[in-house]
Parts: structure tokens; sequence; C-alpha cells
């Protein structure tokens, strides 16, 4: 059956993304159009909004990976917007007090990190750019450092507890938590025990 979605977006994990306001202060907002490729990672990104604005002009940035339990702080900050209140988003300065959200100091960037987060990504812009087809931008980060709550790390400090990790997931303008582990890719590496 052919269909017409009003969205074409069948689903991928929530990031917070903080980004440095002109003023120096930390901008966040929702996203969840991310994609890592070796120690990059690709955003995509509306054109209209304040954080495609930021990352063009000031580079640094985290990438706070949201877990299933913070779907709301996510959905508070959703309506909101750093720049001028437009259509259906209005103004908002402090985006971490109304979400309910803890700012903690990037170590290696300016912006703020979400300590609620279990993953954060602090990381650089190498290029911000708009879409060919003007529906959005797409801005390539790298990654300089990966803090994981202690919760989620394995004692060799080099990789996540898979089952303990809980990402909040955004389908078809829906949150989602994740299902029991299905498997395994012939790449997966363990923990050494």
């Amino acid at each position: 059956m052919v269909i017409d979605p009003p969205v074409l977006y069948p689903g991928n994990s929530v990031v917070l993304l903080s980004s440095v306001n002109q003023d120096g202060t930390t901008n966040l907002a929702p996203m969840s159009s991310a994609w890592a490729l070796g120690r990059t990672v690709v955003l995509g990104l509306g054109l209209g909004g304040h954080t495609f604005r930021n990352l063009s002009a000031r580079p640094d940035c985290v990438l706070n990976y949201a877990s299933a339990d913070l779907w709301q702080a996510v959905e508070r900050l959703a309506p909101l917007t750093g720049g001028p209140a437009r259509g259906v988003f209005r103004t908002e300065r402090d985006k971490f007090g109304a979400a309910g959200l803890t700012p903690v100091p990037g170590d290696l960037v300016a912006a703020d990190r979400v300590a609620e987060c279990p993953i954060q990504v602090e990381a650089r812009v190498l290029d911000a750019r708009p879409l060919t087809t003007g529906d959005g931008g797409v801005v390539e980060v790298a990654v300089r450092r990966v803090h994981v709550h202690p919760s989620l790390a394995e004692p060799d400090g080099r990789h996540v507890r898979v089952a303990e990790w809980e990402p909040l997931f955004y389908v078809f303008r829906h949150y989602l938590g994740h299902g029991m582990e299905l498997g395994r890719t012939f790449r997966a590496t363990a923990a050494a025990r």
C-alpha cells in the first residue's frame, strides 16, 4: 500500500544538543537526526532554529543522549526556542531550567553538558551547510570526549553496558524506549570481564 505520511521519520535516538549562544551561554535543543560514523557524527537540523546558526558561528557542542525516562523533559524543551518566538515555538533563554535539567560544564568545549543524560559527547563542528533541497542543514562534528554515567561504563573504560542503556527513541513523532537485546553483529566487541 502506498501512503503519504506527514513526516518520514522511522526513528532515531534522541539527542539534547548543546550549542553556544552569541553571549556565551548554552542553548539546548532536542533533535534526533544524528548518525555516528567512526569519530565523526553527522547531524541533521532545521535551518530556522537557533542551533544551526550557533553551530555555524561557534563550533563547540555536546550531544547529550537522552534515556527513555527523560522523555517528559525532552517534550518540555520541544516547543522552546532560544531565538524570537515563531509559530508554535516560544522564546526561552533558560532551557535547562524550563526542562528541569542540570547544566554541567564541558571539559574540552564551551557548551554545557546535561547531567541527567547518561551519555554525553563533547564535539567540535567540522562543517555546517544547508541541504541542496533547502529542507534543512547538515552539520559534521568531530568527537573530542565521551562521558558515560558510571552505571553504564564497563570497568575496562572502553565499553558501554549495552543491557543497561535505555535510549529514548523518536519514531514518527512518538517517544519510545527499547526492548530486549535481539542479538549482536559479528563486529561487536565485548568488555574484558
